[in-house]
């Protein structure tokens, strides 16, 4: 299994093959045609992350390997190109994992200065709440659940 760094490098270099921000808007799009539709009864008002402007579902386990696992789903079709590009790079890996990645890529594509500012706020609101998994699960591992 890639770990985050390994992933993010591949996204980097994924975007920095395209030479300007409509084709990897494109991609984006692509990217969230391709996520698989969360079930319905998992939509709920709980599993939605709060900050994002467009309604993000945001969900979280652990394998049998204590790597964590997320899936999500936005009604917005950049917005879930954005929740796949994440789920790309942080699902699946250990909670400790991903609380210690530095989240470089975000940056390095570009992609912050290229969406509006209430976009880049639910970007950041869904990084918050996968650390925010990580944490939950880092705990409980800790205390040994």
């Amino acid at each position: 299994m890639k770990t985050i760094a390994e992933r993010q490098a591949q996204v980097i270099e994924e975007f920095s093959k395209l030479s300007n921000w409509e084709e990897r808007y494109k991609l984006l799009i692509q990217k969230g045609k391709a996520l698989p539709d969360l079930p319905e009864d998992k939509k709920t008002a709980d599993a939605l992350v709060k900050g994002c402007q467009s309604q993000v579902w945001l969900h979280a386990s652990l394998d049998e390997n204590k790597n964590m696992v997320l899936q999500a789903d936005s009604d917005a079709l950049l917005v879930k190109g954005i929740v796949a590009l994440l789920l790309e790079v942080f699902s699946p890996a250990s909670p400790k994992e991903i609380l210690s990645s530095d989240v470089k890529f975000i940056e390095q594509i570009g992609l912050g200065e290229h969406l509006t500012p209430s976009r880049a706020n639910g970007l950041m609101a869904m990084i918050k709440q996968i650390k925010y998994f990580a944490t939950a699960f880092a705990l409980l591992e800790s205390r040994g659940l």
